[in-house]
């Protein structure tokens, strides 16, 4: 996705507020003059950028989903950089879903960076630019004589300064400015940008102040629970509503239809009290649902490894690339590896579980959600209770976790029509036991592989046979896997093929999506491959590196730079050393605009027990690193987050349900397990990107390759506690 371009009629409104004060919006254009505000003073709509106070107080507003990445302090340091302001004189307040007036008002595939970080800083730069032309006028000097230091502008020839709030009035009438020639600064004079800034809701976060979705509150509001079908897609046949409405405390129990929707309003059973204690109590305890399970209950995990083996012995039914001749390429090489490798589904786990506070009233809904995508849930809640979008008003909460799963906006359709039906204001809450077993899960997959590296060390055949999920033409989301994905395109012979299996199980993006699985197999058979040949594991991923490809959309130049330093950062070279059950492994992946290469060591005791000693993270997100506190924390939260997903989460479908409910059989990482992990990110002379994805896919495989340095095992099937570690 490119950078957004926004045009100068299409940019800002100045205008002074009511009480006093200089307002500046961003995509919409002037409105009419208020009447009631006086000659100089125009109406303003409430959801602008930039606001600047008589008293020189800056408010910015953050417009996208903060879920923890710290895009709501990211966004605003950026306009408050091109701005000119002391960032202790800036307040961040989350904007709320308009679609009219804010463009890429979503959370998801890293895209925040590259999205806004020209267009945020021309907002910053654009205001900057009227306030220096109102202080030309004011003094009745050229607007070239002018500068400015945070907070105020500066005639050096006379030495006057008029701090920004003084210039609130004058600033209302200057015209609005061209927005594609409002210089930007050099980034060396960055003060902001560069600088490590705690996230602007640490403080409400560690008092625990309403923040999150969960914690909102409206008056007259009751709770709600939604009970659904264990298995996807199945439907009421009848309920015992009689029996939970005599509960006391139950002021509503109906049968939701729902509309076939996976992602959308699935079939189910309200439960609307006033306490959500109650609901959830009369739930477990009193309601019983008779369902029509449907086709979904005859899937089972156990019956997609079986399906998968038998495809493997056939020829796959749809061949995505091809190149040279990989079956003459392997019978020829000096070293042949075959290899089988599987991962599970995996649910998101955010510690928040869904939740949506909703009032509807004379054909108008109100929500309070914590989404990735507020313009995805308006439109599906618009669409499932058959109103006009622009009825549909979503306010943004901070969230408690997100991981791809609130891209999806099932959980606002139950709460919509759970409100319309109740007639007062309903907050639902999801059990975790809900979250766990109701997901859109990263799918599972199997992948046979086979390579071949000639007597020189170079990899030359590769095959992949990937039995995934879906029909026909439709792969399940995130299971399917880019003909341009590497190592294609770097090996002379290389052949892929996909069959599909039925599915009935919802899937979709989790972090890091697509890559999170395909980095666990492509980089673990890598390493099989220079152990079988072998050559060391770095050069022979440089040297496949060097290899003159077509354009994949990688940059070989620059994965190979971060794959050096984090060698050269871990000494890998010195790796011999180290104590029998003590080993490195290294891994890369390019994803979501991002470089990385990980290093990991790890130690296997003969017993079988595992520890992460130690990891390395070198990483190339282009020429800034615009928050380097959020920086370090995404990078590592990102490899903590995949090897909590290796070690021992899986999701297993017994009649087409969800096994695990909780924590005790869906694991996170423990405090204990976490390593310590040195990031390192490498300028380059590129666009700044995200950074929520790309450090997650190299830590899986770059785990499994240590553990094999270490005891000798090879980790071909996630999650690694089903692996016998032991050795002696």
């Amino acid at each position: 996705m490119s950078p957004m371009t926004v045009g100068r009629r299409e940019f800002l409104r100045v205008s002074a507020l009511a009480g006093g004060g200089l307002a500046v919006g961003s995509w919409f254009e002037f409105l009419s003059p208020d009447p009631a505000a006086g000659e100089a003073r125009r109406a303003f709509v409430a959801n602008a950028h930039v606001t600047i106070a008589p008293d020189g107080r800056v408010t910015l507003v953050a417009q996208n989903p903060e879920i923890g990445q710290g895009i709501k302090t990211m966004l605003p340091m950026l306009i408050a950089e091109e701005l000119d302001v002391e960032w202790s004189d800036v307040t961040v307040v989350q904007g709320g879903l308009d679609s009219e007036n804010f463009a890429g008002q979503f959370a998801g595939g890293s895209n925040a960076t590259p999205t806004h970080w020209i267009p945020m800083r021309r907002i910053g730069a654009a205001t900057r630019a009227v306030l220096i032309s109102a202080a030309a006028g004011v003094w009745g000097v050229p607007e070239s004589e002018l500068s400015t230091r945070p907070g105020a502008v500066v005639h050096a020839a006379s030495g006057r300064e008029l701090p920004y709030g003084e210039l609130t009035e004058a600033a209302a009438a200057v015209p609005a400015p061209d927005l594609e020639s409002v210089p930007l600064k050099d980034p060396a004079d960055f003060r902001i940008i560069g600088t490590g800034i705690p996230d602007v809701d640490n403080d409400a976060i560690v008092t625990g102040r309403p923040l999150f979705g969960i914690d909102t509150t409206r008056p007259g509001m009751l709770y709600a629970v939604y009970e659904k079908c264990p298995v996807f897609g199945g439907t009421v046949r009848s309920a015992n509503l009689d029996a939970v409405l005599a509960e006391e405390g139950v002021r509503h129990a109906f049968v939701v239809e729902g509309t076939g929707n996976l992602s959308g309003l699935n079939a189910g059973v309200a439960i609307v009290a006033d306490h959500w204690w109650v609901a959830d109590r009369v739930r477990r305890e009193v309601l019983q649902v008779e369902w029509d399970e449907g086709p979904t209950a005859a899937q089972s995990t156990a019956g997609f490894a079986a399906r998968a083996a038998e495809l493997y012995g056939q020829t796959p039914e749809r061949s995505l690339r091809a190149d040279g001749d990989a079956d003459a390429a392997l019978a020829g090489a000096s070293h042949r590896v075959q290899a089988d490798y599987s991962y599970p589904f995996l649910a998101h786990a955010p510690l928040e579980p869904q939740n949506c506070t909703a009032e509807f009233r004379d054909g108008r809904i109100e929500m309070w959600a914590p989404t990735q995508t507020p313009g995805g849930g308006a439109a599906l809640v618009a669409e499932t209770l058959g109103i006009p979008v622009e009825n549909v008003t979503i306010h943004l909460t901070r969230m408690g976790g997100g991981f791809g799963r609130r891209l999806y906006n099932d959980w606002l359709a139950e709460a919509a029509w759970i409100a319309r039906e109740a007639g007062v204001p309903v907050k639902l809450l999801w059990t975790r036991e809900d979250d766990t077993r109701h997901d859109l899960y990263r799918p599972g997959g199997f992948h046979r592989l086979e390579g071949g590296v000639d007597a020189d060390g170079r990899l030359v055949a590769w095959k992949n046979h990937f039995v995934s999920f879906g029909s026909g033409e439709r792969f399940a989301s995130s299971a399917s896997v880019r003909s341009t994905e590497f190592p294609a395109g770097f090996v002379p012979h290389f052949s892929m093929g996909t069959t599909l299996m039925e599915l009935g199980v919802p899937t979709g993006a989790l972090r890091a999506p697509g890559s999170n699985a395909l980095a666990f197999v492509y980089q673990s058979f890598l390493d099989e491959l220079a152990v079988e040949a072998g050559v060391d594991p770095v050069q022979f991923r440089l040297d496949l590196l060097a290899v003159t490809g077509e354009d994949q959309g990688l940059d070989a130049a620059r994965m190979a730079t971060v794959l050096r330093e984090v060698a050269a950062r871990s000494d890998w070279d010195q790796r011999s050393s180290l104590p029998a059950g003590t080993g490195k492994g290294v891994a890369f992946h390019f994803s979501h605009r991002g470089y990385f290469a990980e290093v990991v060591q790890a130690t296997v005791s003969r017993r079988g027990d595992l520890t992460i000693d130690q990891v390395w993270v070198v990483g190339d997100i282009g020429s800034h690193v615009i928050n380097p506190l959020n920086a370090w924390n995404n990078a590592q939260g990102g490899v903590l987050e995949g090897f909590s997903q290796a070690w021992a989460q899986e999701i297993t479908i017994e009649g087409g349900r969800v096994v695990e409910g909780n924590f005790n059989e869906y694991p996170l990482l423990r405090m204990r397990q976490a390593p310590p992990i040195d990031i390192h990110f490498v300028a380059t002379d590129n666009a700044p990107t995200g950074l929520g994805e790309p450090p997650l896919p190299p830590a899986i495989p770059a785990l499994c390759n240590a553990i094999h340095a270490a005891c000798g095992v090879r980790v071909r099937s996630l999650p690694i506690e089903k692996n016998d570690l032991s050795w002696s």
